[in-house]
């Protein structure tokens, strides 16, 4: 009996142990999406075949699971560096405000929502690509519905959009991203939302841009 106490008493304190570090870790990663959704608009200006996902580069060919680059579109690179402040997104009708950073690499999605590689930057024409995990920055998206309003703010202007639809889709169909005609904005997160450990496809929210662009307001 005094070995089989023994082997419950380790057994529970080992249990308590997982229980402080998955504590922790919860209390780390939401104090870091907190910090960079706070992040201010600053003063100044600012190839993989697969969506971006859950533990995965862009630039990797996996079969199955993240990471995105578009197929060549060289001519839109911009001279942003990894981690450079991007846009803030926000989603009222769901409380969602998000501080987009340039890069979709499970590093970038870790902090902050990740502007996607080789899609259009907000502004410009096109397609906006914009990542995030469905369990930190991006839980918010899984109410996301048609009609709700999303906003880009960035230091050229806000961006006002409407959804136009919601989609599922699997890694590989990246034709969401295919450049657009119509000024577009295109939200990638990983699906089902309660899904444990990498999820199988993506959950894809489309919007279309309602407005030109003008400039932000300091004191909103």
């Amino acid at each position: 009996m005094t070995s089989t106490n023994t082997v419950l008493g380790w057994i529970e304190r080992a249990l308590i142990a997982v229980g402080l570090v998955c504590g922790l870790w919860s209390l780390i990663s939401a104090a870091q999406t907190r910090f960079y959704a706070s992040l201010p608009v600053p003063s100044y200006s600012a190839h993989a075949l697969e969506l971006p996902g859950d533990g995965e580069r862009p630039g990797t060919v996996s079969r199955g699971t993240a990471g995105l680059e578009r197929p060549d579109s060289r001519s839109r690179r911009r001279s942003i560096a990894p981690g450079e402040w991007v846009a803030r997104l926000e989603a009222p009708s769901v409380g969602l405000i998000a501080t987009v950073i340039e890069g979709s690499t499970d590093d970038m999605l870790a902090k902050a929502a990740g502007h996607i590689e080789d899609t259009a930057f907000p502004g410009e024409p096109g397609n906006v690509g914009i990542a995030g995990h469905r369990d930190t920055t991006f839980r918010a998206v899984r109410h996301l519905q048609v009609g709700d309003h999303l906003r880009l703010t960035t230091t050229r202007g806000v961006f006002d959009y409407r959804i136009v639809r919601t989609v599922i889709v699997n890694p590989g169909d990246v034709q969401v991203l295919d450049p657009t005609d119509t000024p577009t904005l295109t939200l990638v997160t990983c699906y089902p939302f309660t899904f444990i450990g990498r999820a199988p496809q993506r959950f894809i929210v489309q919007a279309t841009r309602e407005d030109d662009g003008r400039r932000p307001d300091r004191s909103e």
